[in-house]
């Protein structure tokens, strides 16, 4: 079990499926807090008996030991007894806790931080490490970052704490942290153009930290670059008062420097020439907001097509718009207008080629909304209804229901019968997504990609024809084409670059690991995996980032035919149930991993169909269940011409040797 720490607030532990761990009483929060603090390194017990009580018992080191026992169950629950600690470690004359660098919510928010505190030329990239992770990203994607790390903060770092002298530096030191990052936020957002956007924060910033100069200089010049020069000048005004009459001193020649260039309309104060459309944007925002009554019913149209663009920048972007996606389709609902809903719902049609649903229970509300919404909208608008039909499909994928299948075919007969190209780019996604019902139909998938791809091309449509192009690096992995597969990643990538969609490289990145694992060397095909488990980090879609990592890893092993490595951190996420008799397995335990593979259910119609199938079949043969290899066979036959590399992510090789190895082993 991974643990998580967070003191960016009160003292919290959260398990891997984060889940509240319970930390008992107060002095266990404060020796793990302690701990926390020493950064990995050790605490005398003496240190810390000086640190919990004024005037430490006689029994203190008793105590402290009882705490810290009681730590190690919550911790570690499932370490054997007698079995040494590996996260609250005893050394030498006292404890330590040897929590991984991205573990502690504290240590990742001063990471991010100091890497983006340095601002790099406008437009250049900024080397950023995070989450353990280094990566080159560019203004707008450090704001990002920075945005969701200082959304960790729940209160005052180590809250509780407040008056423990071996708190105090700490939670000076990580709050001086967070004023920086909040003024390099401010700083990028106007880089970026974003002048509007960065003036209420900043507001808020200086009325509660009045003394921070370089804030009151950024207020000011986002309100100059907003049209606001005479609010400019007062902002600067107010900062002298009160710095001339609470501390007594004159302003500093940056804010001197500014009133003089605002008096002079200095052109240096305008943005980079870069951050054009962001002076666009924010103009045309401002000019929207005081055109369009609040409580207009555009207003949530026009929000669909904000939330339709911001998902595909990915990361936050694309757990914001899921998240917004379903509250504007509950006001639609509010309204009482069945054709408002209908498109409100149905503009969302971002393409999508995943086919685990990131989050189950956003994508039920959607498609309960849209049921509901076909069942009371007006007949004879057909467009509508093929977009409400589209949606019930792609949001019911993966799922056994027929109503999917039945919904995606509806919304490609509307689509072809009205001769509308954008609807029947959405109506081929719907039918993509469905098109799992057995093992071995990637020619299918082909045939949709390649149909996407010419509509796409032929009418505009760029986000539908990189997603063509991704079906296809699919399909034809699945159908052994790799240099096929090849030029539809070249395609897809030089089509995201164009188009500034940055979660393309996130999967062009992995068939580049699926392409080594195919044919290189395992070293290199672990390498290449481990690079690609990068990109995953704060893409924004859990539904592939959990356990794929772990996964391709355990299906190199089997593609290699060496068994599964016993790595107990291992996070399997949602493939645990196939990994785990492999992995008992690897450990000697053959009659638990029997048991295991009993209660291993029927893979999901996905993309990971026939590899979860390959790996299943595999661990039937080893502990002899003649009735689930048997299934596995029946399953896979389909297949038989296929790699199992449908997902363009992780093969375990070509399927039919799995069912050679299966027609084998039941003779």
């Amino acid at each position: 079990m991974r643990v998580v720490f967070g003191v960016l607030g009160p003292v919290v532990a959260w398990d891997d499926a984060g889940e509240s761990i319970a930390l008992k009483g107060p002095r266990h929060r404060a020796v793990l807090a302690r701990l926390i603090v020493a950064r990995r390194r050790v605490v005398p017990v003496t240190r810390l008996a000086d640190d919990l009580w004024e005037d430490p018992p006689e029994d203190a080191t008793g105590a402290i030991r009882t705490f810290v026992a009681a730590l190690r169950r919550a911790l570690e629950p499932q370490r054997p007894p007698r079995a040494p600690a590996r996260l609250l470690v005893t050394e030498g004359p006292g404890y330590a806790l040897r929590a991984e660098p991205d573990a502690v919510d504290a240590w990742r928010f001063e990471r991010a931080v100091t890497a983006a505190t340095t601002p790099p030329p406008a437009g250049a990239p900024v080397a950023l490490p995070f989450a353990g992770v280094s990566t080159t990203l560019r203004p707008a994607e450090v704001l990002a970052r920075l945005d969701e790390a200082l959304g960790w903060w729940r209160g005052p770092a180590y809250a509780e704490f407040a008056d423990e002298p071996w708190a105090r530096a700490e939670r000076s030191r990580l709050a001086e942290l967070r004023l920086h990052a909040v003024e390099r936020r401010a700083e990028l957002r106007l880089t970026l153009g974003l002048a509007a956007e960065t003036v209420p924060d900043l507001d808020a910033h200086v009325a509660e930290h009045p003394w921070r100069e370089h804030a009151w200089r950024l207020l000011a010049l986002a309100l100059y670059r907003t049209g606001r020069q005479g609010d400019a000048l007062a902002v600067l005004r107010r900062a002298r008062t009160l710095l001339v009459e609470q501390l007594g001193v004159d302003p500093g020649p940056a804010l001197r420097e500014l009133e003089a260039d605002i008096l002079a309309h200095a052109a240096r104060l305008d943005p980079e020439p870069g951050s054009a459309a962001g002076r666009v944007w924010a103009q045309t925002a401002a000019a929207y907001d005081r055109a369009v009554p609040s409580g207009a019913r555009a207003r949530l149209e026009s929000t669909v097509g904000l939330l339709r663009n911001l998902a595909v920048t990915g990361g936050s972007g694309l757990q914001e718009a899921r998240r917004h996606r379903v509250a504007a389709i509950a006001a639609a609902e509010e309204l009482g207008d069945a054709e408002l809903t209908a498109r409100v719902i149905g503009a969302y049609d971002v393409p999508a080629i995943w086919t685990r649903v990131d989050d189950p229970e956003q994508a039920a509300h959607v498609v309960a909304a849209a049921e509901r919404t076909l069942a009371a909208h007006p007949a004879g608008q057909e467009a509508a209804r093929a977009r409400l039909l589209a949606t019930i499909a792609l949001e019911s994928r993966g799922t056994r229901a027929a109503r999917g299948p039945e919904a995606a075919r509806e919304a490609e007969e509307i689509a072809r019968r009205l001769d509308d190209p954008a609807l029947l780019a959405f109506a081929l996604n719907a039918a993509f997504m469905q098109s799992f019902d057995r093992a071995g139909r990637a020619p299918r998938r082909d045939e949709i990609g390649a149909e996407l791809v010419t509509l796409s091309a032929r009418h505009g449509l760029s986000a539908f024809e990189i997603l063509g192009h991704l079906i296809r690096l699919q399909a034809r992995s699945a159908l052994g084409d790799l240099p096929g597969a090849d030029r539809h990643a070249a395609a897809a990538d030089r089509l995201a670059e164009r188009h500034e969609r940055p979660l393309v490289g996130v999967f062009t990145g992995w068939y580049a690991a699926l392409r080594t694992a195919a044919t290189g060397s395992e070293e290199a095909a672990e390498a290449a995996y481990r690079d690609a488990a990068a990109r995953l980090d704060g893409c924004g879609m859990p539904g592939l980032e959990r356990g794929l990592p772990s996964l391709a890893l355990l299906s190199l092993r089997v593609l290699h035919r060496r068994p599964a490595r016993t790595d107990e951190d291992a996070d399997w996420g949602p493939y645990e149930p196939w990994a785990r008799p492999l992995t008992l397995l690897a450990k000697g335990r053959r009659t638990a991993a029997a048991a295991a593979l009993r209660d291993v259910p029927e893979p999901p119609r996905d993309l990971l169909f026939e590899a979860l199938w390959c790996l299943t079949a595999q661990a039937a043969i080893a502990v002899g269940d003649r009735e689930t290899m048997e299934r596995a066979h029946a399953e896979l036959s389909p297949a038989a011409a296929e790699l199992s590399a449908g997902s363009g992510l992780l093969t375990v090789g070509p399927v039919s040797r799995h069912l050679d190895d299966l027609a084998a082993a039941l003779r």
